[in-house]
């Protein structure tokens, strides 16, 4: 398992400073908020990235995030694919793997629109195999569909593409109806990547993004989560995701260091 860090955790500060603040910080891995890189790309080229990201010895292992593939339509759906083959370009160029999508299913479903979104996974994964990305299919704990673990790995057999897998976020497992059963059903085939943090004295119904904390500040009990990975070999990242605006505020490098020493203890890894 790569430790890694979501520049999600230090969302206020700028991609190269990021990319400066987890080598000064001790991170080898991040995990590019793609709105970050995006902007960035606006004055620098992507040779001058590259050269930046390469000196520094931070290796992108996963992006985040794209929406609104699996359940659009007409006009919105071929702006959604147009904007989802930029990213997909971008993560090619970049060397980046793995692409988290969001399984946004915020209405109700009905057969038609399930199967609608099976296809629409299987079609996002045919254009990611193009650009050598493996696809993530993270479920939201609040969804009318789609809010567990269980439901996500389901979809993901059903599209039967080789090139995606469940992006487990550990705050989506605890916020929605994921049970424990759920977490035998993890292969090192179906688990694409994952997600890590902590939530202290909140009802699960009430949980935010921004009640995120670093693993061992508050009350999941993360331990089944890493007890699974060791078992089934899992290889690729674990990511410290987090959206407190009381971290933005810090000094990077602080913020990283914390991080990474609660996620490696976590991990049991030095």
């Amino acid at each position: 398992m790569t430790p890694c860090l979501s520049q999600a955790v230090t969302l206020s500060t700028p991609f190269a400073d990021d990319i400066a603040a987890a080598a000064d910080g001790g991170c080898t891995a991040a995990e590019v908020w793609l709105t970050k890189l995006e902007k960035h790309l606006e004055t620098h080229s992507p040779e001058e990235t590259n050269c930046l990201v390469q000196n520094r010895g931070v290796a992108l292992v996963a992006a985040a995030f794209q929406g609104g593939l699996l359940l659009s339509q007409g006009d919105a759906r071929a702006a959604h694919f147009a904007h989802y083959q930029k990213r997909l370009a971008l993560c090619e160029a970049f060397g980046i793997p793995t692409l988290v999508i969001v399984a946004d299913f915020h209405q109700r479903l009905d057969e038609t629109s399930l199967q609608r979104s099976v296809v629409s996974l299987a079609q996002a994964a045919q254009w990611a195999a193009g650009y050598g990305v493996t696809l993530a299919l993270e479920f939201q704990g609040g969804n009318t569909f789609c809010s567990c673990l269980d439901t996500a790995i389901t979809l993901v057999e059903q599209c039967g593409e080789p090139n995606v897998g469940v992006c487990l976020d550990a705050f989506h497992y605890y916020k929605g109806p994921s049970k424990p059963e759920d977490l035998k059903r993890l292969t090192a085939k179906n688990l694409a990547h994952v997600q890590i943090c902590d939530v202290p004295g909140v009802p699960r119904e009430l949980m935010s993004d921004a009640d995120r904390v670093f693993p061992g500040e508050g009350d999941f009990d993360l331990t089944p989560i890493v007890e699974r990975l060791r078992a089934i070999g899992y290889a690729k990242a674990v990511s410290l995701e987090l959206m407190n605006p009381t971290l933005w505020d810090m000094k990077p490098t602080q913020v990283v260091e914390l991080g990474m020493t609660a996620l490696k203890r976590l991990l049991g890894v030095g």
